[in-house]
């Protein structure tokens, strides 16, 4: 005892200074940890408006020649190859200058690489997307053909007059190439660094070189990554791939669909701080270590008439006496044995009624069909009965083990551990439908509730119950699904529209994130169905529905209003970037056709531009103005986007 108290008074003199400490430590952390995210991101920027400027260069320079290539005859033999001679300045731009015909033959390369020349890329996705988009574009990695090298396109088309005449391209390589080596050299303080990866997931440039070509880790291990791919830019603290805690900091590259990601380690980011916090440490330690002499000295002296009565209770906690039987004139410590004697006695009491009770309820759940189990107050699981071990295939052991939340589907775990820590707290029930992985590698939907059992006033624990729910869930994921997508397009119908312009005008309303909304009709889509039938309109609808996909971004909700009525969501979307995209989509469409009997049918669009404005309070006021903003831009002309924004501004 003599020893516990000496410990334990200067375990709190050295928890007392430690916390002093860690106050201002803690105001250093948040200091540091804000500057280092403001710095992080304008590194961010400044790398993504970089590549951005880069790129912008190349695809100028390659649409100047294809203008020139345009002018010539280039098929006939040996011009495409004075062509590329003559424009030999770009080669400090690109690895490798291709001309390719409007049937995907490259008919002249600069330089040279036995192979290429003849090459049929008529299957490769950049070939295919700017013969039907027919605007500069940046590819998605592939392996070259020639080379058997990872290469990034960057290709414009050869046009006469509107007409896909072939393409020009210019060739990157991603491991070897100028283009990614200066981005591989970044970096930021003495381990932070830069990297860059396609919006499709891979890595184009890591200062590990493995990494290259390779995916980015998955969205269990690093989320915000997981983000970033599909549209958001900021700052966020994650994991490097060796589990290293480190800031992130990610801005996207528009016009490639790339995303640079910029990391620094916390060891740099916090190093200072850790340094101080160590030094003074030793501080506290010292000033303990000086003071522990005279506290010991002084406490021996005060608890010597409480060491016999110590012996005397070891006894009876190991059984070797029943009760304390201490014969002294201090009148306080006979007080504290009667006491003690008194209690346990009640301790004896109460332990043989609860093993009968035990015995009671271990034999009811046993019998039940219904899965159960017991938690202490701790939470542990301590008891489940044979129902529960046949659905999750886990018995008792695994438990005892691990976590109880090891087996919950990612998803749920942050809500579940919160829910469940509440009710610990509280005491109130716990009620909770939850994925969770079965010992066979199935998930299952369950229905858990949990209810403490009180005696008294005295809480004894936990009781749960487990019902397998899968079967029903399935079906209602499958029924809200349909309730919300259009069937004939798969886009959202009206219903699930609206619900999402519900949430973009709240976020507006609370936080001020912007969103525009696009909202079109088909110019010309009668003749398609009168002439050639409904089956051909719908084809036509889902042509468009599929363009309209590709050319949003993945955060973007499309829907078809009903009949050839379309609507876009732009959520976090300034009304510049949306009067782009719109400008986009009306070209994207006005390029889609179908043919029957010899007779081929176009479309194009009379779309209404909008934005969220302070005085909006609910989305019909949105829709109507984007509708009416659509019914002018038929009313002028058709084929044309009218902006309701700065028409009313």
């Amino acid at each position: 005892m003599h020893s516990r108290l000496v410990i334990g008074t200067s375990v709190g003199w050295l928890l007392l200074i430690m916390a002093i400490i860690l106050v201002a430590v803690r105001s250093g952390d948040q200091l540091a940890g804000q500057t280092n995210r403001a710095h992080l991101e304008y590194e961010a920027e400044l790398i993504a408006r970089h590549i951005e400027e880069a790129v912008e260069v190349r695809t100028d320079a390659l649409q100047r020649l294809a203008e020139r290539v345009s002018q010539a005859p280039y098929q006939a033999p040996g011009v495409a190859e004075t062509l590329l001679q003559e424009n030999d300045g770009l080669m400090a731009f690109f690895d490798a200058l291709v001309v390719i015909s409007a049937d995907g033959e490259v008919l002249a390369d600069r330089p040279a690489l036995p192979g290429r020349r003849g090459l049929d890329v008529t299957e490769r996705e950049y070939f295919r997307h700017i013969q039907h988009v027919r605007r500069p574009y940046v590819s998605e990695p592939f392996t070259g053909a020639a080379s058997d090298l990872p290469l990034v396109m960057i290709g414009v088309p050869i046009l006469d007059e509107g007409r896909f005449l072939g393409m020009v391209g210019g060739v990157v390589s991603v491991e070897d190439g100028s283009f990614f080596a200066g981005l591989r050299r970044i970096r930021i303080g003495h381990s932070g660094f830069a990297a860059l990866a396609t919006a499709s997931g891979l890595v184009l440039s890591h200062p590990n070189q493995e990494l290259i070509m390779q995916p980015v880790p998955s969205a269990a291990t690093h989320p915000e990554l997981d983000l970033a791919l599909s549209g958001w830019q900021g700052a966020a603290e994650g994991r490097l791939l060796d589990g290293t805690r480190a800031l992130h900091a990610y801005r996207q590259v528009w016009s490639a669909n790339w995303v640079v990601g910029v990391y620094l380690p916390r060891t740099q980011m916090m190093g200072p701080v850790e340094a101080f916090l160590r030094q003074q440490q030793w501080v506290g330690v010292i000033t303990v270590l000086l003071m522990l002499p005279l506290l010991w000295l002084g406490l021996k002296l005060l608890l010597r008439p409480l060491h016999r009565l110590e012996r005397q209770i070891a006894r009876v906690a190991q059984g070797t006496a029943r009760r304390v039987d201490l014969r002294t004139g201090m009148r306080e410590l006979q007080q504290v044995a009667d006491t003690f004697n008194s209690l346990e006695r009640q301790r004896e009491q109460a332990k043989s009624m609860l093993q009968d009770r035990q015995a009671f309820l271990d034999a009811v759940l046993d019998s039940s069909p219904t899965g159960l189990f017991i938690c202490n107050l701790g939470g542990q699981i301590v008891y489940m009965n044979p129902a529960l071990k046949a659905l999750t295939g886990h018995d008792l052991t695994v438990y005892r083990d691990g976590d109880i939340f090891d087996y919950l589907h990612v998803d749920e775990l942050n809500d579940v551990q919160d829910l469940w820590r509440h009710t610990l707290e509280s005491g109130r029930p716990f009620s909770r439908q939850m994925r969770y992985h079965a010992a066979n590698g199935q998930t299952l939907w369950l229905e858990v509730k949990v209810s403490r059992v009180d005696d008294g006033e005295a809480p004894l624990g936990y009781v749960g119950t487990v019902k397998d729910i899968t079967d029903s869930r399935q079906r209602e994921a499958l029924q809200r699904w349909e309730a919300e997508h259009d069937p004939l397009t798969g886009l959202l119908n009206r219903r699930g529209f609206e619900r999402r312009l519900e949430d973009a005008l709240a976020d507006w309303k609370k936080a001020g994130t912007p969103s525009a909304l696009l909202m079109f009709d088909l110019d010309h889509f009668k003749p398609i169905n009168d002439q050639g039938g409904h089956a051909l309109g719908d084809e036509m609808l889902r042509r468009i529905a599929q363009v309209l996909a590709w050319e949003v971004r993945n955060s973007d909700h499309v829907a078809r209003q009903g009949g050839d009525e379309f609507a876009v969501l732009l959520p976090s979307c300034s009304l510049k970037q949306a009067q782009r995209l719109a400008e986009q989509l009306r070209q994207a469409i006005s390029e889609i056709y179908v043919e029957h009997e010899d007779s081929t049918y176009h479309v194009t669009m009379s779309m209404g531009l909008t934005a969220f404005i302070e005085s909006d309070e609910d989305i019909e006021t949105v829709l109507a103005r984007a509708d009416e903003a659509s019914y002018r831009a038929k009313a002028a002309g058709r084929n044309r986007i009218v902006d309701a924004v700065e028409r009313s501004g």
